[in-house]
């Protein structure tokens, strides 16, 4: 009987979200994503630390601590890329998540790194954060054909405005919608289907496919294979290596739960959100509103955290 995992691959294409390189070579997805946590993690480890002095030495003794961290943040992509088929999603400094043209203007460097490794865009996701102004700054993207993965995503008005934007990937945190639910009613039944997280993607996936919008749903932040197993179909599921091992270390069936086919037969309204109405939807949803603004907020510490690292490297 082939693993969870091996079935897994024959119904969604799998992600691997870490920083560690032993991880992705073990469980061959193929894409992988970072974000300033997991880089972070991966940096401080001793087996990171010769890419870290690549980086301060590839960005020079006049660069800045962000653009040292832009370097590293590329270092770690093209060594994804050797293990990776697929493409790699590398993150914005969370801190410019409201401003639009300081966004597009990260991203165009980052895609330059790359690009003067040889890498060509097609291969890299530019990750932002799913505010208004990242949107926007992702449409813009977009059009120069610098593909982006749109995170921190939490509501259906996010999702919506991404769609619209005609954005790539979206990057939907399963797991982080069900801590907030816990937090808020710690008796409740969450398992299964009955996860609100995995309610969240579903309803995101059916609108798609129910009306042909071409960005991809990546389900993200998952907490148990539990979540896993109810989104199996999803365009993408990003997933850290822990619960990867778990999946290939169990044989039980998985079934297919995510169809095209059922979701353009679901009896849906298309919606459009310009931008009063997207931040009055995001402002109702107060689980979406709290968890956008408190991973902004630790994507934020952790590139600072960076910044010391660096910082204390090059003396």
């Amino acid at each position: 009987m082939p693993t969870q995992l091996d079935q897994l691959k024959q119904l969604t294409v799998v992600v691997a979200d870490t920083g560690d390189f032993a991880s992705m070579k073990e469980f061959a997805p193929r894409d992988a994503t970072t974000n300033p946590s997991l880089i972070l993690k991966a940096a401080a480890m001793p087996a990171y630390a010769a890419l870290v002095d690549q980086a301060i030495k590839d960005a020079g003794p006049t660069a800045t601590l962000p653009q040292v961290i832009d370097r590293l943040l590329v270092v770690f992509g093209l060594e994804i890329l050797k293990i990776v088929p697929g493409r790699v999603s590398s993150e914005v400094d969370a801190r410019l998540s409201f401003d639009t043209a300081a966004t597009v203007a990260k991203a165009r460097e980052i895609i330059g790194l790359y690009e003067k490794a040889g890498i060509d865009r097609k291969r890299v996701l530019i990750k932002i954060a799913s505010t208004w102004e990242g949107i926007k700054a992702a449409e813009i993207l977009e059009k120069d054909g610098i593909h982006c993965n749109l995170t921190l995503l939490f509501s259906f008005a996010q999702a919506v405005a991404c769609a619209e934007a005609k954005i790539t990937l979206i990057s939907p945190f399963v797991g982080r919608i069900l801590d907030w639910h816990k937090a808020k009613n710690p008796s409740a039944n969450f398992s299964g289907a009955a996860d609100p997280g995995v309610i969240s993607v579903t309803q995101i996936y059916t609108y798609y496919k129910k009306f042909g919008y071409a960005t991809e749903v990546m389900g993200a932040s998952f907490r148990n294979t539990g979540e896993i197993v109810e989104l199996a179909g999803c365009d993408l599921l990003t997933i850290a290596p822990a619960l990867l091992a778990e999946l290939k270390a169990s044989e039980a069936p998985l079934v297919r739960k995510l169809d095209p086919a059922c979701a353009a037969a679901a009896d849906l309204k298309q919606v459009s959100f310009n931008e009063a109405a997207f931040r009055f939807a995001l402002n109702e949803d107060a689980m979406a509103t709290e968890k956008t603004a408190e991973g902004i907020r630790l994507f934020s510490a952790d590139i600072v955290k960076l910044e010391q690292l660096i910082a204390q490297k090059r003396g």
